[in-house]
């Protein structure tokens, strides 16, 4: 079954438009996705044909449990978090990536629509009803103990806080962003902030598919234009985006020259530039962007002394320039930091 070149979006517009709205059902609309895509290679360790099969990679996706505590540092699900959730970056990658899942052979790859119904399922809450799936090998439960309410945590106030005076965008302008092959999803629930990716429509993805997302440039506060044809131009496109946090421009054409629209970008806090032309002269722009905590430069073309001149402008952001990749939990596409060599 091949994907769409289109993406439907209902579970977005649904999320936007109505704030009390219906969370999505996991039994009926998420663990059907699991069972046909995942669990064969993914479950408890179990006898076939006479013999012990253990699951791919240590990773078992066959119950609630397992698929929030995942293995060493890969976490399946991240509630809240499609950003930081396994499921969705392997899914998303390349096809000819070695990490895309599943498999060619074991299974059909995931449509557009899909993707997005798991990661509307996981902005939601990650909520799995009454399923709890194989409890083989679940540690055992310490007894509950009473604990003082939550405080509000100072992210959820940040953006609380951001997406005052927007207004959810109308289920006809998110049509108009899905022709130009964007994803788009509520950044959480009942919010007017948008989460905006070309991750299954990287190829469509170029300065003109940008400038579509127009309409939407007061709601975008999360947008993901890695491994897409965006060049220099796109960049007045996101510097009209007031609220954009977090941006990724992984292996894309983007030069100096871009870096120096996006001053006026006065809520950005995250920059990937990971496999850019970016040179330490585009550093410089950056330096008057003091909202930054996050940048992330390796494999550009920065030298370290204009690192370290940035980090001296920007002392409290962690700027990431040598990464040890030979650890695939590492690996930029995976949306983590990289470690920092020693």
């Amino acid at each position: 079954m091949n994907a769409p070149s289109r993406l439907v979006l209902p579970a977005a517009v649904l999320a936007l438009t109505s704030i009390t709205h219906a969370k999505l059902d996991f039994a009926k609309e998420i663990l059907p996705l699991l069972e046909s895509r995942c669990f064969k290679c993914h479950k408890a360790e179990h006898e076939e044909n006479g013999k012990i099969v253990k699951p791919k990679g240590d990773q078992r996706l066959d119950a609630a449990w397992t698929l929030l505590k995942g293995f060493k540092d890969v976490i399946p699900v991240v509630p809240k978090e499609p950003g930081k959730s396994a499921i969705v970056t392997v899914t998303t990658l390349p096809k000819d990536d070695d990490m895309f899942m599943p498999p060619e052979g074991k299974a059909d790859p995931l449509t557009a629509e899909e993707i997005n119904r798991i990661k509307t399922w996981i902005i939601e809450g990650a909520d799995f009803g009454t399923w709890e799936g194989n409890l083989t090998g679940k540690p055992a439960e310490t007894p509950a103990v009473a604990k003082a309410p939550a405080k509000e945590r100072a992210h959820d106030i940040f953006y609380k806080k951001l997406a005052e005076g927007a207004l959810p965008p109308a289920a006809e302008t998110l049509k108009a962003m899905q022709a130009a092959g964007a994803q788009v999803t509520p950044l959480m629930p009942g919010s007017a902030l948008l989460r905006v990716d070309f991750l299954t429509g990287v190829t469509k993805c170029d300065d003109k598919a940008v400038a579509v997302l127009a309409p939407i440039k007061d709601n975008i506060a999360h947008l993901d234009l890695a491994r897409t044809s965006v060049t220099d131009a796109a960049m007045k496109s996101l510097a009209q985006m007031p609220r954009l946090t977090r941006l990724d421009l992984r292996r894309t054409k983007i030069t100096d020259a871009g870096l120096a629209a996006l001053a006026p970008l006065k809520h950005l806090t995250y920059l990937n530039l990971f496999a850019t032309e970016v040179t330490d002269k585009g550093l410089a722009s950056l330096a008057s962007m003091k909202s930054l905590t996050h940048i992330y430069l390796f494999e550009s073309k920065v030298t370290e002394a204009g690192v370290a001149k940035l980090q001296a402008a920007l002392p409290d952001a962690d700027i990431v320039n040598n990464v040890d990749l030979t650890a695939s939990s590492d690996r930029p596409q995976a949306g983590g930091k990289g470690r920092k060599k020693k």
